[in-house]
């Protein structure tokens, strides 16, 4: 009988340790904020990254969305520079991808 509490403790802390890594860091937060700079820039569909975006920012420190916003002005501005619009095309549908999950 002194096993079953045990067994449950450990299936506690597995599943804790599973929701935590799946959490993503605050660069994950910069990128995808990027990404949807990007987007915006290129007249691209941006409700996935809107609701990744939004997700992520409720367990972020103020400065990290301050920053993200930083980050999705400068994809904008780099999307819509004829010079860059190759590559930030070739970003948004490659690294871009994984924040669309």
């Amino acid at each position: 009988m002194r096993l079953a509490p045990l067994a449950i403790a450990a299936a506690v802390l597995t599943a804790g340790s599973a929701v935590a890594a799946d959490r993503a860091t605050d660069l994950d937060y910069l990128k995808a904020s990027r990404c949807r700079g990007l987007a915006v820039g290129l007249a691209a569909d941006t409700s996935a990254l809107d609701a990744y975006l939004k997700t992520e920012a409720r367990s972020r420190d103020l400065f990290v969305v301050q920053r993200g916003s930083e980050e999705e002005a400068r994809g904008k501005k780099d999307a819509r520079r004829a010079e860059r619009a190759g590559k930030s095309s070739e970003e948004l549908n490659g690294p871009c991808q994984a924040y669309k999950g």
